[in-house]
């Protein structure tokens, strides 16, 4: 899916995951399209990186999405974001999507919570928190598109640096 969008008909026929998932324990599958959906990669990959700090948390996960582009030659992608710009059918709301919302939920918890303990304040944490997964998610896909990481380099370093301007020095 992370490569080939989450409509059935664009997963692998031979019963592999998509070159979009990378499995592992704790991997949540989606019957309905019947692959893994996700996640890409967990929260915890990236936790004692974010103990150490908001900033070395996103640079960890922004790493992470590096390393997937370029080991795939840029054809991998997040099989989260391929389930949820799949159209719904009209008037339900898929268990795969549902699954998305809550991994894309997740990602956002942990950098909300790792800035809260940094001294941000929640609303403001939420905030960047979505900002920093949606930026990561677009810049991914514009990497598979320009065939470059200059997109997910681009995001890093405005993130970083707005990141780092609203930590509390003190915490």
């Amino acid at each position: 899916m992370g490569d080939r969008g989450g409509h059935p008909g664009g997963l692998p026929r031979d019963g592999r995951q998509p070159r979009g998932c990378l499995g592992g324990d704790g991997q949540e599958c989606v019957e309905r399209v019947g692959v893994a959906v996700g996640p890409q990669q967990r929260p915890a990959d990236v936790q004692p990186e974010l103990e150490a700090g908001p900033v070395a948390g996103l640079r960890a996960f922004l790493a992470l999405w590096r390393g997937i582009v370029v080991e795939s030659d840029f054809r991998a992608g997040c099989p989260v974001l391929a389930v949820s710009v799949e159209e719904p059918p009209a008037g339900e709301i898929p268990p795969e999507l549902l699954a998305a919302a809550e991994m894309f939920e997740d990602w956002e918890r942990l950098f909300a919570d790792a800035l809260g303990e940094h001294g941000v304040a929640p609303e403001q944490g939420q905030g960047l928190a979505a900002l920093v997964v949606a930026a990561a998610e677009g810049a991914t896909v514009m990497c598979r598109a320009k065939r470059s990481t200059q997109p997910l380099d681009q995001v890093a370093q405005q993130l970083e640096g707005l990141i780092a301007g609203v930590l509390d020095p003190s915490s």
